[in-house]
């Protein structure tokens, strides 16, 4: 059994955003999509930490460049930026109680950073839900509902407690994985994740071969 993996998001953050990207294509495996509240993750970076305008402007001018690497749409940033998730966030966790949570989160992402809308607008949280085929009405009582809300909190007390810091982040492991498991965080470490993924389940089957050598019975030659 492939070991199981989660990649943790925020629709406000723009690393988050290039990483669901490409999460799909550089993990080796399927990793279950879970939508977080990146402030409430312990060491969440936010614009705070800039000194100065010059420093936000070079981030903003790096986030440019490698969404353009990554073959991207050029990158368009949301008026207001940044932008209060939370309710976005709750449409998001009622797509995943759907099995809606890829999509729904690929729309939503590039309706903040590819349209340069704002997901604090609920006309575009509904624009990204109607591109998955989410009946609005739906998904404004989805997102009312505080079984959604708990929910939302719960993964993010969750993430928070697997020692995810900020987002984007992917956690490998669970019970299945033991000391195995890994937190990776960062756009940056999506390689890292795979490799450290790749690893242990080539691991795990190596292990599964050897046990299937162990059990097996030994031949016998008859008396000529």
């Amino acid at each position: 059994m492939p070991t199981p993996a989660a990649f943790y998001f925020d629709l406000a953050s723009p690393l988050a955003y290039l990483a669901a990207e490409r999460v799909m294509h550089v993990l080796p495996a399927p990793a279950e999509w879970t939508p977080v509240l990146a402030r409430e993750l312990p060491g969440v970076d936010t614009l705070d930490v800039f000194r100065c305008q010059s420093e936000y402007d070079v981030f903003r001018a790096e986030l440019a460049r490698r969404v353009e690497q990554s073959g991207l749409q050029p990158l368009r940033w949301p008026d207001p930026f940044p932008f209060d998730s939370a309710p976005a966030m709750r449409v998001a966790t009622y797509a995943k109680s759907i099995g809606r949570a890829v999509p729904f989160a690929q729309a939503a992402f590039r309706q903040a950073f590819a349209g340069g809308r704002s997901l604090a607008d609920p006309d575009n949280v509904l624009i990204a839900a109607a591109a998955c085929e989410m009946h609005p009405t739906a998904v404004l009582r989805g997102a009312d509902l505080r079984s959604v809300a708990e929910q939302l909190g719960a993964a993010s007390e969750a993430a928070a407690a697997a020692g995810v810091t900020d987002v984007p982040a992917v956690v490998i492991g669970g019970a299945q994985a033991g000391d195995l498991g890994r937190v990776f965080v960062g756009e940056r470490c999506l390689e890292d994740a795979a490799a450290h993924l790749s690893a242990v389940d080539d691991m795990r089957a190596a292990e599964a071969a050897g046990n299937a050598v162990a059990r097996a019975p030994i031949p016998t030659t008859e008396a000529q």
